[in-house]
């Protein structure tokens, strides 16, 4: 059998030569590529944890790749096949794995050292509580769990999160008995309660920073103070699964006990009920290796019956026709996806067509704008019976009514993974600028910014003074103030960014 003998700085015995090759000889050991250079060890090991025990680990951060032995080859064909079909990421960075051509990974532990502490606590983790007696490991993520239950909030969060999309993702890493969700400071959050507080260490390790969906729906987590959850009702915001009887809370009649017990025991099924949610799932979203491996070979990775599909083109009335202008719906509606075409309907001026780029954003731009205040009047959102925009036969001069924004430079979610995925918050008086040049100051931004006819009620410059915060009187202001200044020209080939913040000054 083929061992390979590496030592830290990447100096090996054999060279890589077929290490490039997808569809390899199946081996134990996985070659992963392209690794963002800030990556950690336990984010590495956390992309095996779901697929069985790692066994060894090797990083070579000036070449931003990695070795991973996993303790069985079925486990790492498992995994490869499953991200084959699903590109894994880290950092929001696409990266790539692949079998190696060795068998086996035999690292210089003297020059391994830090890989070797971080693997050899998740191993205890993996079969006990206590602590390894020795080892001093930094990462906080590694400690030994104190509590069952952890304490989870969702970043980001561009498309829903239900309780069951929770229990498919962490039911992974042990049996699921309590979730309760709630929203706390304009932020979705869950407490989750294991049976074992080993399960709830593997799950904080593996999934902490991870996001469910490409780019959005990131996962914080801690372990909560509380060891125990009262649940009181079984419905769509708390369910105790060691309690099918409970009743819903809402006067609707409790779940059959029959039907309920089945459902609390299917914790490992691609099939379990979740609310249809846009998007592309991450690997999250499959509960298990096994079926994981399925999904893949079968090519429906994914949730059943979700899809990134649905309509792109939203219906907008109540509009200020005298003011509304294709540019301006283009402004306002592009904060929640890339406008492709807005056309003003010549005979009912006060409404408006805009296609976006695909349903996702169509749902993202209906849920955040419906009911703001747009020029005095308050608009209405809802999706189009049409399929798409079309635009004006040629020749014919529809006063300007119809634009195409496709090939414009101002969108803002062009690029995959883009970070803007992570800065979506629905209107807000507090608007976030970037790409301030260093001469402008923050009375120029005051003044600039109350010249849209609002009042400026508060000014913060980030440390670098690129990017500041502007709080206006209202949200209808903000909402202006976006619509007439992002793209301004500052000057010094610096063209404003504006978007609403979460924050408050």
């Amino acid at each position: 059998m083929s061992s390979m003998v590496v030592t830290a700085n990447g100096n090996d015995s054999k060279k890589f030569k077929g290490d490039d090759k997808m569809d390899g000889v199946p081996s134990r050991v996985l070659h992963i590529r392209k690794l963002p250079g800030e990556v950690t060890e336990t984010e590495v090991i956390a992309l095996g944890l779901p697929f069985g025990k790692v066994t060894n680990i090797l990083m070579l951060k000036g070449k931003n790749q990695a070795f991973l032995e996993l303790a069985t080859e079925e486990a790492a064909v498992t995994m490869v096949n499953y991200y084959s079909a699903v590109t894994p990421h880290l950092r929001n960075q696409p990266i790539y794995i692949q079998y190696s051509n060795h068998k086996e990974l035999k690292t210089d532990n003297t020059l391994n050292q830090r890989a070797q502490a971080v693997l050899q606590a998740v191993t205890a983790v993996q079969t006990t509580n206590a602590p390894i007696s020795g080892t001093t490991v930094s990462e906080s993520a590694v400690t030994p769990a104190q509590s069952p239950v952890l304490r989870i909030i969702i970043d980001n969060m561009y498309y829903p999160v239900t309780l069951d999309v929770l229990h498919q993702i962490f039911s992974k890493f042990g049996a699921v008995l309590k979730i309760i969700t709630f929203t706390k400071n304009n932020q979705f959050q869950a407490l989750l309660q294991y049976g074992d507080p080993v399960n709830a260490q593997q799950a904080k390790l593996a999934l902490d920073g991870q996001n469910i969906y490409n780019a959005c729906c990131t996962l914080r987590i801690d372990f909560s103070k509380l060891v125990n959850l009262n649940v009181k009702y079984n419905n769509d915001k708390s369910r105790d699964y060691t309690r099918p009887d409970l009743p819903s809370g809402d006067g609707q009649p409790a779940l059959d006990p029959a039907i309920a017990a089945a459902f609390a025991k299917e914790t490992s099924l691609l099939g379990l009920p979740v609310a249809a949610v846009p998007g592309a799932l991450s690997p999250l979203a499959i509960p298990n290796a096994a079926a994981a491996a399925a999904a893949a070979a079968a090519g429906r990775v994914g949730m059943p019956g979700v899809s990134a599909g649905g309509n792109t083109v939203l219906l907008v009335s109540n509009l200020n026709e005298e003011m509304v202008t294709p540019q301006s719906l283009f402004t306002l509606f592009g904060v929640y996806g890339d406008v492709q075409r807005v056309k003003i309907l010549y005979n009912k001026k006060d409404s408006a067509l805009i296609q976006m780029a695909d349903g996702n954003q169509s749902q993202l731009a209906m849920s955040h704008l419906n009911g703001q205040k747009m020029y005095g009047k308050i608009i209405r959102v809802t999706l189009s019976k049409h399929q798409t925009v079309q635009l004006p036969r040629e020749g014919l001069d529809d006063q300007g009514l119809t634009k195409d924004f496709g090939n414009s430079p101002l969108h803002r979610f062009k690029k995959p993974g883009s970070k803007n995925f992570q800065n979506i918050f629905p209107p807000s008086a507090t608007l976030h600028l970037s790409n301030i040049p260093p001469s402008v100051a923050e009375e120029d931004l005051r003044t600039l910014f109350a010249n849209t006819g609002g009042t400026v009620k508060a000014f913060k410059f980030f440390q670098d003074h690129k990017m500041a915060l502007l709080q206006m009187s209202t949200v209808e202001e903000a909402i202006q103030a976006l619509i007439d200044l992002h793209n301004y020209n500052l000057g010094e080939n610096h063209h404003l960014r504006v978007s609403f913040s979460k924050s408050t000054i």
